[in-house]
């Protein structure tokens, strides 16, 4: 398969994997609603924010939808778009690579992009998510009036879309609903009882020997196959159609047979890569979107419009799906997912990740009736957390960094174990309970002793405290103890009898 080269190429493949691994830390004052919701806010640099949620939801995002950057040579007031065309490629084949990571087996990445990187990231993704699994560009109206300043006027951009199986994508997709104007076309001329329908054609191109009966109308009338056509069924299945009534020769009996195809029988329309704005939405209607939400002309130079993020977000998932956004912008997709009743993180590195993004999706949880909120019946509700990046959790040997703080590694590893957000306090070394099970950590002197081993040791008198504070959590708990430590000093046959399974830190603590 050819792949493209570049100035930095040999460095930048390798770039995910020298990637630091750092600890997300929520920040509890910009968290809002239900906090267990399973929604995630992100401030900061998304290849290492990739990096830091990769242990905890490899294979689980069915949807990803990324806007980058387009490197169109103009300056944002949030971001910088003016990257030269090497760097470009280098800041998006690492965060691809992650990206690839995250996605279910029937999940699917959607790309926007315009013409200036459009065929450059087409040729990286298919070295990247493999050319065999590249499913459909899109093409989406993003204007609907006529520029005269250029040569010729830009109306759309791309949607480049890849899955990790296109088999079990294409089994799990959802067709997208009628618009009213396909809607429209279902009528009832004959009052037929099972409601509005349209005529489908019965006659195909082409010559097949037993296709070219007679069929003989109500009135009498003998229809044969157009010129040059045959009839779509064999004789045996129009006659099925007829005893059903799905037959219609017109209001006088005298028109072509058509088959009678029902409103309430069509499911929905399968995708196609035309999108016009009047389905999708379009850039005034996305400016006005959060010019709505916030009263500023200047809010968000580019943002995408809920109804195009809603079509995605319809098509490639269900809802409770975990769908990820690593470019969020101006929030728009947790936005829609959570209206959508999708799960959702995004990702944001610039300051309006607390100027915007917070406050947009707390209006969400308050229940604002902007963009898609009619359509979906969005009343409000739910929640999320807001996380920063913290330090780098593990040197280069893999040993965990001396100023990591104990609530800090207690939500991670509690986080890695249970896959939900700790609400600890941290002055316990017993941090919770799941499921049946209880965990505990012994690390940066939580029993009180503050020498640099002192009390990260599983022993006898650790475990009876250990023990005491399970009980605080839940009295009578007889369950299996997790223990991450230092090291133990109690043998494999006193760790059966106290069922109590021991995690060495930081072997044990998944660090990538």
């Amino acid at each position: 398969m050819p792949i493209l080269n570049w100035l930095t190429r040999d460095d930048d493949v390798k770039a995910a994997q020298k990637v630091p691994y750092r600890l997300l830390e929520e920040v509890p004052k910009f968290s809002y609603g239900d906090k267990n919701a399973g929604n995630m806010l992100i401030q900061g640099d998304n290849l290492e924010a990739l990096k830091a949620l990769l242990p905890f939801y490899a294979g689980q995002v069915k949807c990803i939808y990324i806007d980058p950057p387009y490197n169109t040579n103009s300056a944002f007031k949030q971001y910088d778009d003016n990257l030269e065309h090497t760097k470009w490629l280098s800041m998006m084949w690492p965060r691809l690579e992650l990206l690839r990571e995250f996605l279910t087996e029937d999940g699917s990445i959607w790309v926007s992009i315009d013409d200036n990187e459009a065929h450059y990231l087409k040729v990286i993704m298919d070295e990247v998510f493999g050319r065999n699994n590249f499913l459909k560009s899109c093409v989406w109206q993003k204007r609907y009036s006529r520029e005269n300043r250029t040569a010729i006027g830009e109306a759309h951009e791309h949607l480049l879309i890849y899955g990790k199986n296109p088999e079990l994508f294409k089994k799990s997709r959802n067709k997208l609903p009628l618009t009213e104007k396909q809607t429209k076309v279902y009528r009832n001329p004959n009052n037929h009882p099972r409601g509005p329908w349209r005529g489908v054609s019965l006659s195909a191109q082409g010559y097949r020997p037993n296709q070219m009966y007679e069929i003989v109308a109500p009135n009498g009338k003998v229809h044969r196959p157009p010129a040059g056509s045959c009839w779509k069924v064999i004789e045996s299945q129009y006659e099925k159609l007829l005893a059903e009534d799905r037959v219609y020769f017109g209001k006088d009996g005298n028109a072509i047979p058509s088959r009678i195809q029902f409103l309430e029988d069509i499911e929905g329309m399968v995708p196609w890569t035309w999108w016009p704005h009047e389905e999708a939405g379009h850039t005034d209607e996305a400016k006005r979107e959060v010019q709505e939400l916030f009263g500023k002309e200047d809010t968000f130079a580019t943002p995408k419009p809920e109804r195009l993020i809603e079509r995605i977000i319809q098509i490639a998932s269900n809802e409770g799906d975990l769908v990820l956004d690593s470019f969020i912008g101006s929030a728009t997709t947790s936005a829609v997912a959570h209206k959508m009743k999708r799960r959702h993180i995004g990702i944001e590195m610039g300051e309006h990740a607390v100027t915007l993004c917070q406050p947009r999706l707390k209006k969400v949880v308050d229940g604002e009736q902007g963009g898609i909120s009619e359509a979906q019946d969005w009343k409000g509700g739910g929640g999320f957390r807001f996380y920063r990046l913290g330090e780098n959790a593990f040197d280069e040997d893999g040993r965990i960094c001396a100023d990591i703080r104990f609530p800090v590694l207690a939500a991670h590893v509690w986080f890695s174990e249970t896959s939900t957000p700790w609400n600890g306090k941290g002055d316990s070394p017993a941090i919770g309970i799941h499921e049946g099970k209880a965990y505990a950590l012994l690390y940066n002197g939580i029993l009180g002793d503050k020498r640099p081993q002192g009390g990260n040791v599983l022993t006898g008198r650790t475990l009876q405290i250990i023990s005491h504070e399970i009980q605080k959590i839940e009295k009578g708990f007889d369950g299996p103890v997790i223990v991450y430590g230092e090291s133990s000093r109690m043998g494999d046959a006193r760790l059966k009898a106290e069922n109590i399974i021991f995690k060495q830190t930081p072997y044990d603590v998944k660090a990538r």
